[in-house]
């Protein structure tokens, strides 16, 4: 019956699924499509590591409006010729 037609179509399915473009095959922008595909994958861990623009937005805490402490003035030098 159908049997004599599926064999074949079944014999050829492997040699189908090998038509797909190969690593080495020519791609996108001078490119082979192994490492588009590499390429593709890199910009997506780096747009995954971006900061979010929320964050971004947020306006940093204020800082502390404590007035600084004056500045402590260094000894002035010991006069010559006399020993501590």
């Amino acid at each position: 019956m159908r049997a004599p037609f599926l064999v074949p179509v079944l014999a050829l399915m492997p040699a189908l699924a090998a038509c797909g473009p190969s690593d080495n095959d020519p791609g996108p922008g001078g490119v082979t499509v192994g490492e588009a595909r590499a390429l593709d994958e890199a910009a997506a861990m780096i747009d995954e590591r971006q900061t979010p623009a929320e964050v971004l937005a947020e306006e940093p805490a204020p800082a502390a409006t404590e007035p600084a402490a004056e500045p402590v003035p260094a000894p002035a030098p010991a006069p010559e010729g006399e020993d501590e």
